[in-house]
């Protein structure tokens, strides 16, 4: 009975969606995502697994386990935050707009409950087709341009997810997801290609090169709380894909020391120093924070293949904090285009004295995604460190060297515009503008997370701790 509750979570959008799509009626609208993260948080507790025949051998499975915990909570919580900020920034086709924000939700959690790769494929590819509307929502041409460019690249990256299903399906016996990998031995030529194609096309969900492309294309066209969810939610489910695949399905020991492990670790590389390379070029602010995403969502990936524990667990740090910084990030620039309709970073001077407290959680997470302590960024990125000189004591230096100038960069593009917002000069003119509950109170929380998570980690490095205990 209690793994009936997990279809819970994935129902109620549902429901909540029909609802946006009758009438965005905002009180019940907000309502219904809390209780949504009430119902994930009460899944936490359960046991089991739902299954529903679909092909044969290959059932859709769902169940629960600590990695879809950690995540679903993550995606509830910045779906609500999000979502509340939309109400006050959106003036036109609310409607339509939280029909496929609420069932993206839905396929989001799908991704976290998945039990095999099926199950996950399916909600992969939901994802990407719920959240194509969400990029094109104004629907000028520009944003149908990077619509398209953010579909083309997305069922690209799927194509190649699904041809290293077709070879990683009968090596695993129905390519369930078991901590450890259901790989048995060394893996086979063709299955170290399969893994490898699932990792590029995977990764381009997550923004690693040669797929990142639709970032910096889809984050300034699409409504600010979608590139909100769009770069601190939805390119978490790349990262999903690829954890599962290292150790739910191939194994760490059978790609560990293989070709597959050290491409992966330069292409991430190569994407972290790239991405914060042109986001300190850019002048658009929330062009960007997208390249900052490419940047950042890689350090996750550069985790992930470290392979092992320091690695995982700085990887999974830094997927929770950068959601955390990164929703608050683009809901700053949002509330900045929607009181004074500003884009380009040169247009901020000053804009501290008009808004002061978007640009303060702008600044409390952009210190978090440079990996200043007390903040939470830094916790995770020292891990990172740490697992870098653990895989490889004698190169282990080049990461971190490249992790260093990566947050250099950022600090090169993040805090001018604090710097330059709240002290233009003495003489520059600025009225305070009035921002509405929608708008402080998910800024508020998610900058007081970036502090909290940073000063009391234990709990969840802990939980990473267990994690890692049964995959490693």
């Amino acid at each position: 009975m209690t793994a009936l509750l997990l279809l819970l979570p994935l129902l109620l959008p549902l429901a909540a969606a029909f609802l946006a799509r009758r009438r965005a009626e905002q009180r019940s609208l907000i309502a219904l995502m809390g209780l949504e993260l009430a119902l994930v948080l009460l899944c936490l507790f359960c046991k089991g697994e739902f299954s529903l025949p679909f092909l044969p051998g290959m059932p859709i499975l769902l169940r629960l386990d600590a990695v879809g915990r950690i995540f679903s909570v993550l995606f509830a919580a910045m779906f609500l935050l999000a979502g509340i900020f939309g109400f006050e920034y959106l003036h036109e086709k609310r409607e339509r707009y939280y029909l496929f924000y609420l069932l993206t939700l839905s396929a989001m959690l799908g991704l976290c409950y998945a039990g095999n790769l099926l199950t996950f494929y399916l909600f992969y590819e939901a994802m990407t087709l719920l959240s194509f509307p969400l990029v094109l929502h104004e629907q000028t041409e520009a944003s149908r341009r990077a619509a398209m460019k953010y579909l083309g690249y997305s069922l690209f990256g799927a194509a190649l997810a699904l041809f290293g299903f077709f070879v990683v399906y009968p090596a695993t016996g129905g390519a369930n997801f078991v901590p450890g990998g259901a790989l048995q031995g060394a893996a086979a030529p063709l299955l170290l290609a399969a893994a490898f194609a699932m990792i590029v096309g995977f990764g381009g969900k997550a923004g690693m090169m040669p797929l990142h492309d639709w970032l910096p294309t889809a984050h300034p066209e699409a409504p600010a709380p979608a590139s909100a969810v769009l770069s601190g939610v939805i390119t978490k489910g790349g990262v999903l894909g690829i954890l599962r695949t290292i150790y739910y399905l191939c194994g760490a020991d059978a790609l560990r020391g293989t070709w597959v492990q050290t491409a992966g670790l330069l292409l991430a590389l190569a994407t972290v120093f790239t991405g914060s390379m042109l986001a300190y070029k850019e002048k658009v602010l929330k062009k960007r924070l997208a390249y900052s995403t490419v940047s950042q969502v890689s350090y996750v990936l550069f985790g992930l293949l470290l392979m092992n524990r320091a690695g995982f667990a700085g990887a999974i740090l830094q997927a929770v904090f950068h959601s955390v910084a990164k929703v608050c990030l683009f809901l700053c620039a949002g509330a900045f285009i929607c009181k004074t309709g500003k884009t380009r970073v040169e247009q901020l001077y000053g804009i501290g004295r008009s808004l002061p407290l978007p640009l303060f959680c702008f600044a409390v997470t952009g210190l978090s995604l440079i990996g200043i302590p007390p903040f939470a960024g830094f916790v995770s990125k020292w891990y990172l460190a740490e697992g870098s000189f653990t895989a490889f004591p004698a190169l282990g230096w080049i990461g971190a060297a490249v992790l260093l100038v990566s947050a250099l960069l950022t600090a090169g593009y993040l805090l001018p515009v604090v710097s330059k917002g709240f002290f233009p000069g003495e003489d520059f003119p600025g009225e305070p503008i009035r921002c509405g509950l929608c708008i402080k109170l998910p800024l508020i929380a998610l900058a007081c997370a970036a502090l909290l998570l940073g000063l009391f980690p234990t709990q969840l490095l802990g939980w990473l701790s267990g994690i890692a205990s049964g995959i490693l």
